[in-house]
């Protein structure tokens, strides 16, 4: 009798032992649940941004990843750097202001460029001979293998004078390396060792 007690007691002893380790391992189980769900509870919410319209109101903005919008914010750069430098108009101080806005977002090498060119006339030549010129930009093809990130620029360049409009063909290199993003520069790159493969003449049409 006395040995089917003892036999009962380890019975009852191993099932709460058994017992207190599917407890443990339970609970186990839904704190790693809970900690998980907690973490993509707050990627989900570092996802979001909350802006405050005039101290009124609430609107909810999704963020992107900056990687994602880098290639798109370099073409952009590009773009307008271009646009700003080889957009002119034969007005002295509209040159001037294009080319001061388009020095923000370059380095020493395109205001050398400029420079070489003001030096040759170029910019007179146009202002004196009432000429017009403009940029089309074909494509623009950005390495982002490799940093800084190697940028070729293929454009169309439209000079405008009282007798023809002459077709150029424009071929541009340069490297961007990342900057602080500003009013001025809102892309955030710097392009440097600016510099032009090609410019020349692929038709002339009179008018």
């Amino acid at each position: 009798m006395e040995f089917k007690i003892l036999r009962n007691i380890e019975n009852s002893f191993k099932q709460t032992r058994l017992f207190a380790f599917l407890f443990a391992g339970l609970c186990f189980s839904v704190s790693v649940f809970a900690i998980w769900k907690s973490y993509q509870f707050a990627e989900a919410q570092r996802q979001k941004i909350y802006v405050l319209d005039k101290g009124k109101s609430l609107m909810l903005a999704l963020s992107q990843d900056a990687k994602i919008n880098r290639p798109v914010e370099a073409h952009e750069h590009v773009k307008r750097f271009h646009e700003l430098f080889f957009t002119l108009a034969p007005d002295k101080t509209a040159i001037e202001s294009n080319m001061k806005r388009a020095f923000l977002l370059s380095d020493q090498s395109a205001f050398n460029y400029y420079k070489d060119l003001s030096e040759k006339g170029y910019y007179n030549s146009l202002i004196s001979g009432n000429v017009q010129q403009r940029i089309e930009i074909d494509s623009i093809q950005c390495q982002f293998n490799t940093y800084p990130y190697a940028v070729k620029t293929y454009a169309r360049q439209y000079i405008t004078r009282s007798s023809n409009i002459t077709e150029r063909s424009l071929i541009t290199s340069c490297f961007l390396v990342n900057s602080v993003k500003s009013e001025s520069n809102p892309q955030g790159f710097i392009i440097e060792k600016f510099n032009v493969l090609e410019n020349k003449d692929l038709r002339v049409v009179e008018r």
